[in-house]
């Protein structure tokens, strides 16, 4: 699995960039605050680029898409996973809001700002809305920066388990322990 590009950029479009790397050209689609990075970069003439990358292999193709920074990779990967939000949508949402603006968005349940996004109605702001409900509240604004975030990491693993975000938020702020294994076993326990 690719995780990330380092390389020259050979072209750059508002949502598409190709990057160079080691003579051969790699096709990634990217938002447009990505591509707003990317440029800023080519006009001081760094030779080389870095991006985040999620690789999406299906039937009929194999897709990258690429992002200035890892809180954008991230923010990506969690909305994909939302049914019913697939990559054009969360490039959109992410070409129309910086991710820590987006984050904002869904702490304040603001569904008009979300409805602002091309492709996104009253009914999927409400859903995306009720699947991110605390996603972004340890993201945004945590508390130690210099230490990994145990109560994140915890949330993502349970989230990979295949309980539901809005579940694991509720059980998670009635946890006091942060050791990541702890809090893991002790929302175990209140999930099953």
């Amino acid at each position: 699995m690719i995780t990330g590009m380092i390389g020259n950029l050979y072209r750059l479009e508002p949502t598409f960039a190709e990057l160079e790397i080691g003579g051969i050209i790699y096709g990634i689609h990217i938002s447009t605050n990505t591509s707003y990075a990317l440029n800023e970069k080519k006009e001081q003439k760094e030779q080389k680029v870095k991006l985040f990358i999620t690789q999406i292999i299906r039937e009929d193709a194999h897709l990258l898409f690429g992002f200035a920074q890892e809180i954008e990779k991230i923010t990506f990967e969690r909305l994909i996973k939302i049914n019913g939000v697939g990559p054009k949508v969360a490039l959109a949402i992410l070409s129309t809001y910086t991710p820590k603006t987006f984050g904002l968005i869904i702490q304040d349940k603001d569904i008009k700002a979300l409805q602002r996004v091309p492709g996104i109605g009253a009914k999927g702001a409400g859903k995306i809305m009720v699947d991110l409900a605390g996603f972004f509240s340890e993201l945004i604004t945590p508390k130690e920066p210099q230490k990994p975030d145990e109560r994140n990491e915890a949330f993502m693993a349970l989230e990979s388990l295949g309980f539901k975000s809005t579940e694991i938020s509720k059980v998670l702020k009635s946890i006091p322990h942060t050791n990541t294994q702890e809090i893991i076993k002790e929302a175990l326990k209140q999930l099953r």
